[in-house]
């Protein structure tokens, strides 16, 4: 379990194609400190498993499941990635209940600089935009935001000088993809009246 509140900005040092699925090799000196073999780290707010970790590097193994629903896909190498290792129990809840688990994939559309922060448009999926509403919370390429608006095909957030710099959305431009998951208590709400509506 994450809380959508990246860590550091790492990198892909390597990629090894593997048929139906990649390996990729990272690095990040926060996230690998103390890393062991099965750890879980989020990258893009894909959690991933640590295959092997050596110095501030380590190395995941990414199916085809997860390559077809994310953008890790689209990933190089020098390609710059938001990591973040899972919470600890007890921990303050920076951001809000993020599994790693990508609902689908949207694209920067368009990006609006003001003096002090800057709005950033984003493309919905239409099978997700039941679950995004205006002050709601969304996890793009892992960061726990809050939505500004809400549209149909479409949403905005407002980001802050810190999340431009120490994350990817300060890099990504108009057209590149980004990771999506929508909040999971939204997910739960809906099957579970849906089931009580079958019900009756």
């Amino acid at each position: 379990m994450f809380t959508g509140i990246v860590e550091e900005l790492g990198e892909i040092t390597a990629v090894e194609k593997l048929g139906d699925a990649s390996r990729f090799r990272l690095r990040g000196p926060v996230v690998t400190e103390g890393a062991q073999h099965g750890d879980s780290i989020a990258v893009n707010g894909v959690c991933l498993t640590v295959v092997e970790h050596e110095g501030d590097e380590f190395t995941a193994d990414v199916m085809a499941e997860t390559l077809d629903r994310s953008s890790l896909g689209a990933l190089a190498v020098g390609s710059r990635v938001n990591l973040e290792r899972p919470t600890a129990v007890g921990a303050r809840l920076g951001g809000h209940i993020v599994q790693g688990h990508v609902d689908g994939t949207g694209a920067v559309i368009a990006r609006t600089p003001s003096e002090n922060w800057e709005i950033v448009k984003v493309s919905l999926p239409a099978d997700l935009s039941r679950y995004v509403v205006e002050k709601g919370s969304i996890t793009v390429d892992g960061i726990s935001l809050t939505v500004v608006e809400a549209g149909s095909d479409y949403f905005t957030v407002s980001l802050i000088p810190t999340t431009l710099a120490l994350t990817t959305l300060g890099l990504k431009q108009p057209g590149d993809p980004v990771n999506l998951e929508v909040d999971i208590i939204a997910k739960y709400v809906e099957r579970l009246l849906g089931t009580k509506e079958a019900a009756r």
